[in-house]
Formats: structure tokens, C-alpha cells, sequence
């Protein structure tokens, strides 16, 4: 029975060791992208770029109004059975968990409803802006038709591949599903918040991917090389567009952290781009 327990023993810490490598691939991996800076640099370029607010100005009041009324909805009707229930695992801290839970939940519906029907072709015309103001309009053209000029919204015209994909299904069960990590006190929150960011990660390049035509296989190989910046730049996205009020305007500066990134992915001033992007460039190139 001692062998047997001390087995055991022997086989979680090999367990343990080879996770805490991984992770820590992963947080090195990302610390040498830099991507948990782009959100930042979104909003300092975001700031400093009158000629980018006017899609965030088109949809400003109408967003606002979605957000304030779906997080007051979502603290009159649910914050004190939320806490009930919190209480029970969280003791005193439940006060604040039950605040962060409710703000991912607000967050995540007001943004399944304003992506698909407020926001969409706003932080679409964002990210190619954005692009072409860094002078990317190479793999933009490949997406929508340019116009001469010196203002970068100015200069979109016609779409001509489809825009970002809607938030589908499997991304809503897998939010359900994860949910209950909040009953676990602080720990699970984290978890939770960690999770969504992942997930985030994912989709923040999406328009990127379609620019460059590359397959739903070469989009799943770079993302599975470069899994740690991408869980880094969803996380601190997602942990901003948790903020009540303002979460609109990250959600446009995150959009333009995205562009930043990609950009610099494009142009090869990035880390992530020795000896990978070359590679896929040249496979979507076969592709086509």
C-alpha cells in the first residue's frame, strides 16, 4: 500500500514539474512577444489618432446605453442571489467575487450584442485603419478596396472578404461551462478571468488571418506556436472591457492593440516572426 501511495506521490510531482515547464514556456514565450503591451500601445495610439475615433463615434451612444442597461439589469436581478449562493464557498470576500462575476457576465452579453449587431463593421473599419495608418495597405487591399488619400478611415472602400466571425455558439457553452470556477473562492476567479482570456486570444487576430488567406489549419498551427502571447494580450483585453462604462472604448483601443500587433507581425518587427510567419506565408501561398 506504501508503494503504492509513494508511486502515486512520484507520479503527481512528474505531473506538476512537467506543467510548471510548460507554463513557464509560456509565460517566457510571451514576455519575449511583448503582446501583453499591445493593449496598452492600442490606447495610447488609439489617443493620439483623431483620425480613428470616427467609428467610434458612430456607435458611442447606442453602445453606451446597451452597457449601463445591461449591467444595472444584471445587478438589480442578480447580485444578492449570486451572493447567496458565493457566500457559502467565498465567506466575506463573496461581496467582491459576486461584483467580478457580474461584470464578466455583463461584459460578455453586452458584447454578444453589440459585436454582432452595433459594433461589427465599426471595429472592422478600426483594425484596417489602423493598419493602413501604419502603412500596411498591402495585405488591406487584399481585403477591401483603397482609396487615395491621407486619412486612413477615409480610405476604405469596398469589403471585399468577409468581416470577423460572429460570436458562435461553442464560445457561449464554453463561458456556461466554465462559470461555476467562481464558486471556488479567489483562486477560481482568477481561473475564470484566465480562461476567458484565452479564449479571447484566439479571435483578437481574426481579421489578420482572413487578410492573409490562410487556412483554418494554418491559423490553428500559428496559434497553437504562439499560444502564450495570445493567452497574455486576451487576458489583459478581457480584463479591461470588464471595466463598467468604459468597456466600449477598450474594446475599440483593444481592436487597435490587435492591428498594432499584426502590423508589426507583417512588417517582421516582431519576435514571433523568426523562422514562423515566413513559413505560413509561404504555405498560404501554395494554398492558394
Amino acid at each position: 500500500m506504501s508503494r503504492f501511495a509513494g508511486n502515486v506521490q512520484d507520479k503527481a510531482q512528474e505531473v506538476a514539474k512537467e506543467d510548471y515547464e510548460k507554463a513557464k514556456a509560456l509565460l517566457s514565450d510571451a514576455a519575449r512577444s511583448g503582446a501583453y503591451l499591445y493593449p496598452f500601445k492600442g490606447i495610447v495610439y488609439f489617443m493620439t489618432h483623431r483620425s480613428l475615433w470616427k467609428p467610434f463615434y458612430s456607435r458611442i451612444l447606442p453602445t453606451l446605453g446597451l452597457t449601463a442597461g445591461v449591467l444595472g439589469s444584471m445587478f438589480f436581478l442578480t447580485y444578492l442571489p449570486q451572493l447567496a449562493i458565493l457566500v457559502f464557498v467565498n465567506g466575506p470576500l463573496a461581496v467582491f467575487t459576486t461584483v467580478l462575476l457580474i461584470l464578466n457576465e455583463s461584459s460578455t452579453i453586452a458584447n454578444l450584442i453589440s459585436r454582432n449587431f452595433l459594433l461589427q463593421d465599426a471595429l472592422l473599419d478600426t483594425f484596417d485603419g489602423t493598419l493602413v495608418a501604419r502603412n500596411a495597405t498591402d495585405i488591406v487591399s487584399e481585403g477591401r478596396q483603397l482609396k487615395s488619400g491621407s486619412d486612413p478611415i477615409a480610405r476604405l472602400g469596398k469589403i471585399l472578404k468577409n468581416p470577423f466571425s460572429k460570436f458562435t455558439p461553442k464560445a457561449l457553452v464554453r463561458y456556461v461551462m466554465y462559470l461555476p470556477l467562481n464558486f471556488i473562492p479567489v483562486v477560481g476567479t482568477i481561473v475564470f478571468i484566465l480562461l476567458q482570456g484565452r479564449t479571447r486570444g484566439g479571435s483578437v487576430h481574426g481579421r489578420y488571418f482572413q487578410l492573409k488567406g490562410w487556412s483554418s489549419s494554418q491559423q490553428k498551427d500559428w496559434l497553437q506556436r504562439h499560444t502564450g502571447p495570445y493567452a497574455t494580450f486576451g487576458t489583459i483585453a478581457t480584463l479591461l472591457e470588464m471595466i463598467p462604462v468604459v468597456s466600449m472604448f477598450f474594446a475599440f483601443t483593444n481592436t487597435v492593440g490587435a492591428a498594432l500587433w499584426a502590423a508589426d507581425i507583417e512588417q517582421k518587427n516582431s519576435q514571433m516572426t523568426q523562422g514562423t510567419a515566413p513559413n505560413l506565408r509561404e504555405s498560404a501561398k501554395k494554398a492558394d
